[in-house]
Formats: structure tokens, sequence, C-alpha cells
């Protein structure tokens, strides 16, 4: 073959130095029985074969070439079989050409003659990382056992080297073993102190074991001068997590001070900055990355958020046109038509918004009724809001109908639809259809306690309390324990039985390991509370909880409007139920709780306009026809609270016993007599 010649003499020089044997070892070299002839020439000649035939087989894509080098590196071997090296490139060309079983063999062939050799522990421990798939199968974690016995002997013969200690930690921590994994991230941070990937990698197990203050402790002793800005960024991302904002804004700005180009990062300080409610600061943001890059449709659909809780309802709305010309996902234009819906809603065309979420729902209807999960939660969220709509505008049989298609959907979405029908009934003050409802969901869904926790509720408010209380007591003893604890002390509260309500919360305490459940009963330990008007004890229990999840909507509103109702910290109770009513600007209890914080600040027009919002989505509620009536009087509007106040008895009326206070009734009583009597004598003159 013609081009023989030039490769040889090319190559003779590495091939001289990687076959050379030591001098020393020549001269002492004992004398052994017939050793195996050694043609060093032939194997320098052939191996450089190998090596031309392997560069061909990868630059040509050819397997003739490739099936060349192998038999060369063979005759290289056989002109001198105890080459290690040419072992070596055996087994890792094997490897590279996807012949797995082969260069295992290979492998395992030098491990045998040197258990120690570090470059074949390496190629087995390669090998079986390729091998191991997702990791759902057995075969995978057969794979994962092997690859972590190499890489156990790896880190051993090289204890030094960060990769392996990194790659090891990886492999333990897909395996669950944590602690192993711990003790290979702090062995890579000990090899090299200022090795990141080791300070990214420790951070990234705590997170994933939900230790995030520990995360953030490991990111936080880096110094600031020696963070990357992937570190600044990662840090960032953990106090998001941890609702600390001001500090997520922070180590956002560091990362973008290093990055300025970095559009995920500045994608996130937007974000925290939304969420902290510094909203010009996050315009500003969003408007630089549109700057970057104008076809970024998220951008122009968090502007709209901003928009729209801004109150500019109109700009809101175009900015969504805007974003619709660029979206290409279904989940972003779904999510485009629910803001339209809400801003529609906000601007009192009920009727556009209605058509808005019939439209999505039908654009999202299969004719076999067959949805993915994804497909549900989003006509779940349309539904949602359709039946709301209906209901605020007493058109009860329209919404029971939007909640009938939701129950089709099955699993939790048919809970949600039975429960929301009884919400249905119970707005349009039909007890027992609200009564039968929660009784039909306990047959259609025999495994729920959350619809059994429903029915008892039904049953304990329409003077069945101890049939009610049996009902859900019976649930006791399985998975749901919990849940069945919380509901009780809810259905105790409601029949005033405090004693009761606080016992079920104490069982319900060591149920509670999760963050999100350590906060909902804190909370409702505060409602409890304040329910029985130990108003101090209550706001510790809110304050609690704030200072675990500051963005707590529920808690925020409940806690600002206890605040506002006896006229203590009034600008910290207006802050705290504004940035509630962010998260939700439609809903009424809100927007009640915000029109009582502007009367008690003595802002009446504020008052008036928010309050008048109210009561167009609880019209039934006697609550906030009283705080409407109190803001007429206060304006002089003595017939028009008058009339506010007659309502607010009427539904007192109507209401469950549980949920009317007598002593509230008997304050309204009062208020509506007086005025009747200031109206007598004005007339009178």
């Amino acid at each position: 073959m013609p081009f023989m010649n030039k490769p040889v003499s090319v190559l003779s020089i590495a091939a001289a130095l990687l076959f050379a044997a030591p001098l020393h070892a020549q001269k002492t070299a004992p004398a052994q029985s017939k050793p195996a002839p050694v043609d060093r020439g032939s194997a320098y000649y052939h191996y450089g074969l190998a090596h031309l035939y392997e560069q061909m087989a990868v630059d040509q894509g050819r397997s003739d070439y490739a099936t060349q080098a192998i038999e060369n590196y063979k005759m290289a071997l056989n002109a001198d079989p105890h080459s290690a090296y040419l072992q070596s490139g055996l087994a890792d060309l094997y490897f590279r050409l996807g012949r797995i079983r082969e260069a295992i063999e290979a492998a395992q062939d030098q491990i045998k003659t040197d258990p120690n050799n570090l470059q074949a522990h390496t190629l087995l421990g390669r090998v079986y990382l390729r091998s191991l798939g997702d990791g759902a199968t057995p075969q995978s974690g057969e794979m994962m056992q092997l690859a972590i016995h190499e890489y156990e002997i790896i880190v051993q013969l090289q204890p030094d080297s960060v990769e392996n200690h990194l790659l090891l930690g990886q492999l333990y921590a897909l395996d669950h073993d944590n602690a192993k994994a711990e003790a290979q991230f702090k062995a890579a941070q000990l090899a090299d102190p200022n090795a990141e990937e080791a300070t990214l990698s420790l951070a990234r197990l705590y997170t994933d074991q939900g230790d995030l203050q520990h995360a953030i402790s490991v990111l936080a002793a880096v110094p600031v001068t020696s963070r990357s800005a992937q570190m600044e960024s990662a840090l960032g991302g953990l106090y998001d997590q941890t609702h600390q904002r001001k500090n997520a804004i922070e180590n956002y700005r560091l990362a973008l001070d290093q990055e300025p180009d970095n559009t995920d990062v500045r994608r996130s300080l937007a974000l925290a900055l939304m969420l902290d409610q510094q909203d010009d600061a996050a315009l500003a943001e969003y408007n630089r990355i549109l700057t970057a890059e104008p076809q970024d449709a998220q951008s122009y659909i968090r502007i709209s958020d901003i928009q729209r809780r801004k109150g500019q309802f109109e700009d809101s709305l175009a900015t969504l046109q805007k974003a619709k010309t660029l979206v290409h996902d279904p989940l972003d234009l779904n999510y485009i038509h629910y803001n339209e819906a809400i801003a529609d809603e906000a601007l009192d065309r009920n009727d556009a918004a209605t058509a808005i979420l019939i439209e999505a729902i039908k654009a999202t209807d299969h004719a076999d009724g067959q949805y993915t999960e994804q497909e549900k939660g989003n006509r779940s969220a349309f539904m949602d809001n359709l039946a709301t709509l209906y209901r605020q505008q007493d058109k009860t049989t329209d919404a029971i109908a939007v909640y009938e298609s939701m129950i089709a959907m099955g699993g939790d979405y048919a809970e949600r639809g039975y429960q929301g029908e009884v919400d249905a009934w119970r707005d349009a003050r039909q007890w027992q259809k609200a009564t039968d409802t929660a009784a039909a969901a306990v047959k259609a869904l025999p495994h729920s306690a959350g619809a059994e926790l429903a029915y008892a509720g039904q049953l304990a408010d329409t003077g069945k309390a101890d049939e009610g209380i049996a009902l859900a007591k019976a649930q006791l003893g399985g998975k749901s324990d919990r849940e069945i604890h919380l509901g009780l002390s809810q259905i105790y509260t409601r029949l005033k039985r405090w004693k009761d309500a606080a016992t079920e919360l104490d069982a319900a305490e060591p149920l509670s390991q999760k963050p999100d459940d350590k906060e909902y009963l804190l909370f409702l330990r505060g409602s409890l509370a304040e329910r029985q008007k130990h108003f101090d004890e209550a706001e510790g229990f809110f304050r609690q909880v704030l200072a675990m999840d500051p963005d707590s909507a529920m808690t925020l509103n409940y806690f600002g409007y206890m605040l506002a109702d006896h006229g203590t910290k009034l600008e910290e109770a207006r802050t705290m139920i504004q940035k509630a009513l962010s998260t939700d600007p439609q809903n009424g209890a809100y927007l009640d709780s915000l029109g009582w914080a502007y009367f008690k600040l003595g802002q009446y027009a504020l008052a008036e306009e928010t309050l008048h919002k109210a009561v167009s989505k609880l019209k039934t509620d006697p609550t906030v026809h009283d705080h409407l009536g109190s803001i007429y009087e206060k304006e002089g509007k003595l017939s028009l609270a008058v009339a506010q106040w007659q309502r607010s008895l009427d539904e007192s009326q109507k209401a469950l016993p549980a949920d009317v206070d007598q002593a509230d009734v008997a304050k309204v009583q009062k208020k509506l007599e007086t005025a009747r009597v200031k109206l007598a004598k004005a007339s009178a003159h």
C-alpha cells in the first residue's frame, strides 16, 4: 500500500516514547524461562497504522477503516503482548466505536493483569456511565452500581482529582445515597477549595433534599469577590425559593454585573422585582429584555401582568395583543386568554370575559373527552373563572353546568367540581341542594377524604353537627389524617367549640412537616385566635406565617383586615391587603378588606369605589353591605346607607347560623334605626 511508508516515520518518535522500557528495567529484569518474544519494530509499525486508520474512520465515518484500526491494534499487541498502552488504546477504540461489550472485556483483561490500572478503571467507569440510560430499568440500576464501584476505585487511585470526586458524588446522588454524595462533594472542595462546581454541586444536593437554608449557607460562605455569575444566580434562585426577595434581587444584580447580557438572569431579576412589588423597576428590566430580544412574548405577558396590577386594564389588554402575535406555545396562548378575561372582568365587561372563557374552553375540547393532565389543568382554570363569573351574576344554573364539565374530567378535578357546585348552591342560599350535592360527591368519590369532609361540614352547618362530626371522625386512621384533623378543626370553629378546634390543630401538628403545611397550620391557629377575639395572639401567629412566606395572600388579607377592623397599624394593614389583592385583583373578599382599610384611614372616595366592586362580587355577603352603608353615612348619603344596612340585615336572615355573628347583626340594626330617625327628622323639616 503506497501510504504505509510515510505514517510509520511520522509516528516513530511518539511510538518509541510509548513503548520504550526504562533502562534500569532492562538491566535488572530477572531472567524468565522462554519469555514471549517482543518485536517492537512490528509493534511500532502496526500501532502507527492503527492510529492512522482510527483517524480516517473518525474523519470519513467509514466502518472499514475502523475495522482496519482494530486489526492493526491486535497485530501490534501480538508483537508486544504486555504493552499496557496498546491494551488501553484498543479498549478505548472499542468504546468510541460503540462496541461496548468488547471495550469492557478489553478493560477487564487489563485489570486482571494490573488491578490498579487507572486507565482501565476510567474506561470501565465511562462505559458504565454511558450505559446508564434513563435510570428507570433494572439494567440501568445494575449499570449504576457498576459505575459507582469503578469510580470508588478511581478516587482511591487518584484522590486529588476534583472531576472524579464530583462524578462519584453525582452518581451517589442519583442512587439516593445523599450522605456519600455529600462526602464526595466535600472531598472535591478539599482537593481544590476554589472549585466552583464542587460548591454548586453541594448546594444542589441540599436543595434537592429540601434543605434550602443549608444550600444558601454553602453559597453565601463563598466571599462575594470569589463568586462567579453562575454562583450569584444560583444564590438568587435559592433566596427566591425561600421568599427572601430583596436578597434574591441583590444576587441577581451581582450576577448581571459580571454578565450584563445574560437575559435569563435578567428575567429572574425582573420577576423577583415584580414579586417584591417593585413594579416600575420590574418594568424597566422587562423593557431591557425586549430591547435585546424584541420577540420575547414572555416579557410582554409579564408587563401586562404589571399593568393589570396597577389598574391599567386597557394597557394590559393592548400588551397582551402584542404577546399574542409572538406566542407559539398553546400554554402561553391559554395564559393570554385567561388574563384577557380577567382584564375585561375588571372593566365590568362581563359578557366579553365570558365569551373569551367559553371560546378558550371550546378550543381545548376533545371529541373523545380524553385529556392530558396539563390540558386538564388549563381547562379547569378556564372553567373555574367562568363559573365564578356566572355566580357573581347570579347565574347559578350556568355555573353548575360548568362545574359538571369539570367533574367529567375525573380525579382531583371532579372533587373541585363538586365543591364548586356546593359553593354555588350556598351562594344562592339553596342549602338543601348544597347538601344533596355534597352527598352525591361522597357517593361518586368513595375514596376522597375531601369529599367526605365537605359533606361533614355541610351537615354541621345545617343543624346536623353531631352527624357531620361523626362522619369526619370516621375517616381517621389513614393517610389523610392531617386533612381530617384540619377539617374537624374548621367545623368546630364554625360551631364556636374553640377548645375542640384547638385540640384538632394540635393533632395535626406532628403530621405537618412540609413548610407549606406548617404555614397553613399557623394560619389556622391565627384564625382561631382571632375568632375568639384574642387579637395579640392571632397577630403573633400571622406574623410567623409571613416570616415564612411574605407573599401568603390569604394571611396578608386576613391579618390586614383584622388590623384595619380594629383601627390599628392602618398603613401596614392597607399595604398588606394591597399586596394580597395584587395576586388576585378580582377577589371580592380582598376588595372588601381594602375598602374597609380606606374607610378607617378616612379615604372615603377610595373606600366607596373599592367597596362598590366588592359588592358586585359578593352580593349576598352581609358584611360587605354593612361596610358600604357605613361609608355612605360618612359621606352624608343616609338614604343609600339605609338601603345597604337593610340589605345587610336581609342577607343575615338568609345566611347560615355559622356565618352570622349576632352581635354584629345587632350593631347593624342599631345603625339602621338611628339613620331612619335622622331621615325622618330631616324630612319633617
